[in-house]
């Protein structure tokens, strides 16, 4: 089995990628499809493409590969939340909310698979705290973005308007993605009114 076939909604890594990069993608595919208890290094090796005892060469460890998993985790969760091309707070709530809603729905649809993946992480971190520490930071970059965000809004406590919206973003994915709600998938405009309700009650707008 290919990297390209393991899971269909994980992209596969482009041309020129490292083999960290190979291994780590091969490894959230895995952790989607399969979960914890699929992943391992030779299951890796396999969906990689690559020579057996590949995976064990740059992760000898089960901590090391998921470690690297986490890692990878945070690049690629990165570009579908796109923070860093969010609109000036100048613009306007509304020109938020689109962003934050297109980047919200993107990680509900397309990018399903490794929204998955980072649920089976985060579960694997309540028992590992050497992967906690890594979750952790990964988290942390996200979680201070958003609250420059809400602070040029206007937020009155960046602080508790970060754990509100973070929390309904994921109470949101894992309902779609894992939870009762995965059949009923809800379009852009259903998000983007959620998150309209949630902001302007916190920005006051």
């Amino acid at each position: 089995m290919s990297a390209r076939t393991v899971s269909p909604a994980s992209p596969p890594s482009p041309a020129g990628a490292s083999r960290a990069d190979l291994v780590a993608d091969a490894a959230l595919a895995l952790l989607a499809e399969r979960g914890m208890r699929g992943l391992t290094h030779r299951a890796v090796d396999e969906a990689a493409g690559l020579p057996q005892g590949s995976t064990s060469n740059l992760a000898r460890t089960r901590q090391a590969l998921l470690e690297l998993a986490v890692r990878r985790l945070a690049d690629r969760e990165a570009k579908v939340l796109a923070l860093h091309e969010m609109p000036d707070p100048r613009a306007g709530l509304d020109a938020l909310v689109d962003a934050l809603a297109l980047a919200t729905h993107r990680a509900l649809t397309r990018n399903r698979d490794l929204t998955l993946a980072r649920y089976e992480l985060a579960l694997e971190a309540t028992r590992r705290p050497e992967l906690r520490a890594h979750f952790d930071a990964a988290g942390a970059r996200f979680r201070e973005q958003l609250g420059a965000l809400v602070t040029a809004m206007g937020s009155a406590d960046p602080a508790r308007h970060v754990l509100s919206l973070v929390a309904w973003a994921d109470g949101l994915m894992f309902s779609c993605v894992a939870g009762t709600f995965h059949a009923e998938v809800p379009g852009l405009a259903e998000v983007r009114a959620g998150l309209r309700e949630v902001l302007g009650g916190m920005i006051g707008r």
